[in-house]
């Protein structure tokens, strides 16, 4: 017993030979494996035809935004091909040389643009290290596209390229795209039959022609489907479609309108919250030619579809459209790009119509869509105003800091549904100002804002946190009471919470925003842009606060009001219903008087007419030149700018506050920088950027002093 006990308990001798073996066998594969070559690539045949590879080599800086000449060794022929990503040796010197190829320098990413048979440079050439994959994602027509852009916005290929081209995953590569659905059925005007010349415009699109609209889009629910019939349009054609929108709630709503009337596999959506190996695998779909229609946000501008038929942009005038990494394309002046370029039809809609909107329809480069005036009163609501002169408030209506008219249109409203109310900022605490002329009150230590917001009803800076001293006065009037300059979203609602006790409140913002809201009594307060929809309408909207859009310091604050104004409004229901809209804000000024007539294409013509006599961008062109004081005055010194260009300024910039958050384009906190404006006339925009663009290189390759911040177009400008 003991000895077959001691038998069991130890590991038979089979099992030991067993693992001797594999060992060996692991062994004498390991020796029999080649070793992986050297990336240089030393010695080794090239390709018989084309031997070089024009390699555009993915590095930010803009004095090395041009392509590179690589050798391409013969067993890397069949997979290095135009549009594949490759792995290339950058940075190697002259001297470093050796068996007919230049070695040495950093691995960097990249993608071969063209293969040629020689090379304009004599020396000897480096090597492609490596074909990272077969797919080739940079197609010529992407290729076009972004050097186009990084042209026209004085930035670096590489830097569009990192915008347009998503990142790699080897396992998403390896999958197939489903096979391409033939072109579906013309679809049937729909909603579009409301406008004139809706119909007109599907036709021409299912006919493969190219017709350019810009569409002031009725208020309600129906632009989704709407959007979603003209790319069907442009899909029955043969040929493909691209719809971008400012956010992934809007692009979710015409995503589904797609589907609706598509049906599945016909279209993509591409958004940020997909995750990077889902976007990546539709990516690829729409490369690959299987998807011919993108539904997407910014992103989406890239986007590689096919024998391109539609391009269309909603709601331009949303600051989402622009990219907040280098070199800051927007997507409305992309998409007009892809039409020209690749003869596809173009569609730029939303309530509103921004300037540059305006312009493409002045110049006739595209034609208006709307509606007729009699169907527009009919759909759109009923809308008040009520300026500040007007003060008569009863007991609740004090208790909610509301204007009377705006107190009773929402106590009137949330007998027939739920009722939106618009602040123009989020938070609770409020910022204080002179109560006779609204200047901000400030601190006297670091002229921070001052706020309320001490159990003790104390004054304290937003920025410093000291406390101000008693008695304040304002700087400018002398005055000596304070007023909330802007409420936020989480004030109001509490506020509103306690004017109608029965009745619930939700709130709606950045760090929780609503979809939908139900078709039953409730107060949804809101800040602009995170508007949820109700069902079946808003019975009432109050726009709060209208002063502190229409007060704001830019160019564009009077149109950025009345495109949130108009976009909350859309939300609620026409007139014919019941629907009723208030609006807080001065009746006298122009962008409130657009919104009760609700004509915003005649305010953004009156808007460019102002424009063209001051000589302010769409109709000239500008680009902003942002750095340490003297940076900006060597770049402008070296910058060869053309004979008509204007300088305004520079001007200093305000300084950043330690511990404040940052915009895109501020400077780091505590450092004081400057900014010049520089116009020149239309058409010679081109010129401008490139004259930048090539300062901009000169100073960096000999590395004199900071880079500074070029912006073409900036969308601010004070």
């Amino acid at each position: 017993m003991s000895s077959e006990n001691g038998r069991s308990q130890g590991k038979p001798p089979e099992h030991g030979e067993q693992l001797a073996l594999i060992r060996e066998s692991v062994r004498e594969a390991k020796a029999k494996a080649p070793k992986a070559k050297p990336r240089t690539w030393r010695g080794a045949p090239l390709a018989k035809t084309l031997p070089v590879a024009r390699v555009l080599v993915d590095k930010g800086p803009v004095h090395l935004d041009r392509l590179w000449d690589y050798a391409v060794p013969e067993e890397l022929d069949a997979d290095a091909r135009p549009g594949v990503r490759v792995r290339v040796r950058f940075g190697a010197g002259t001297r470093n040389v050796r068996g007919g190829r230049r070695e040495g320098g950093g691995l960097l990413d990249g993608y071969i643009v063209d293969r040629v048979a020689e090379s304009d440079y004599q020396g000897p050439l480096a090597a492609i290290a490596q074909v990272l994959s077969p797919e080739p994602v940079l197609s010529p027509a992407l290729y076009e596209l972004c050097r186009a852009v990084a042209d026209r916005y004085a930035g670096s290929l590489a830097d569009v390229l990192q915008l347009a081209v998503p990142p790699r995953h080897a396992r998403i590569e390896a999958e197939p795209s489903p096979a391409p659905l033939p072109p579906p059925g013309v679809p049937e005007p729909g909603s579009w039959a409301r406008y004139p010349t809706g119909p007109a415009f599907l036709d021409a699109a299912a006919r493969g022609d190219v017709p350019r609209a810009v569409w002031t889009a009725l208020p309600g629910p129906h632009w989704p489907h709407e959007l979603a019939r003209a790319a069907a349009a442009a899909l029955s054609s043969g040929r493909g479609a691209l719809v971008v929108v400012p956010d992934g709630r809007d692009a979710a709503r015409v995503d589904a309108a797609l589907g609706e009337l598509l049906g599945e596999g016909r279209h993509v959506l591409l958004t940020a919250e997909l995750g990077p190996e889902e976007r990546y695998r539709r990516w690829l779909a729409v490369s690959r030619g299987s998807v011919r229609a993108v539904v997407g946000t910014r992103a989406a501008m890239f986007a590689p579809v096919r024998d391109l038929g539609l391009v269309a942009v909603w709601d331009d005038g949303d600051g989402s459209h622009s990219a907040q990494n280098a070199p800051h394309p927007h997507s409305r002046e992309v998409l007009v790009q892809r039409a020209v370029h690749e003869k596809a039809a173009f569609l730029l809609g939303g309530f509103g119509c921004t300037v540059e909107a305006a312009q493409l329809v002045n110049t006739g480069w595209a034609l208006p869509l709307a509606a007729a005036r009699e169907t527009v009163r009919a759909v759109a609501p009923a809308v008040r105003t009520v300026g500040d002169s007007d003060e008569a408030r009863d007991a609740a209506a004090r208790a909610a800091r509301l204007p009377s008219h705006a107190w009773q249109a929402a106590r009137e409203g949330l007998k027939h549904g739920p009722v939106l109310v618009q602040v123009p900022r989020r938070g609770y605490v409020p910022r204080l100002g002179c109560e006779r002329c609204r200047e901000p009150a400030r601190c006297g230590h670091c002229a921070g804002p001052l706020e309320a917001g001490g159990s003790d009803g104390a004054l304290r800076c937003g920025w410093c946190g000291q406390e101000a001293p008693p008695g304040w006065h304002c700087t400018e009037c002398g005055g000596s009471r304070l007023r909330a300059r802007v409420v936020g979203a989480g004030r109001t609602a509490e506020e509103l919470g306690r004017a109608f006790p029965s009745v619930p409140v939700r709130t709606s913002g950045r760090d929780h925003i609503l979809d939908t809201v139900p078709d039953r009594p409730a107060i949804v307060v809101s800040t602009p842009g995170a508007e949820p929809v109700a069902e079946g309408g808003y019975a009432a909207a109050l726009l709060l606060d209208g002063w502190a859009l229409l007060g704001l310091p830019d160019l564009r604050a009077g149109e950025e009001a009345l495109r949130r104004w108009l976009s909350a409004a859309a939300l609620v229901r026409g007139q014919a219903d019941g629907g009723v809209v208030v609006v807080v804000a001065e009746p006298t000024l122009r962008p409130v008087q657009a919104l009760v007539r609700w004509d915003p294409a005649g305010h953004a013509m009156r808007e460019l007419a102002d424009r063209a006599e001051l000589g302010f961008p769409p109709v000239s062109r500008m680009a902003s030149v942002s750095g340490p004081p003297q940076d900006v005055a060597d770049l402008l010194a070296a910058a060869e700018l053309p004979e008509d260009a204007e300088v305004l300024g520079p001007v200093p910039l305000p300084v950043t506050a330690p511990g404040r958050p940052r915009r895109p384009g501020d400077p780091p906190p505590g450092e004081r920088w400057e900014r010049a404006l520089l116009r020149v006339r239309p058409g010679r925009g081109a010129a401008l950027a490139a004259a930048l663009k090539t300062a901009q290189a000169a100073r960096l390759a000999r590395r004199d002093g900071e880079p500074v911040r070029l912006r073409i177009d900036p969308p601010d400008i004070g």
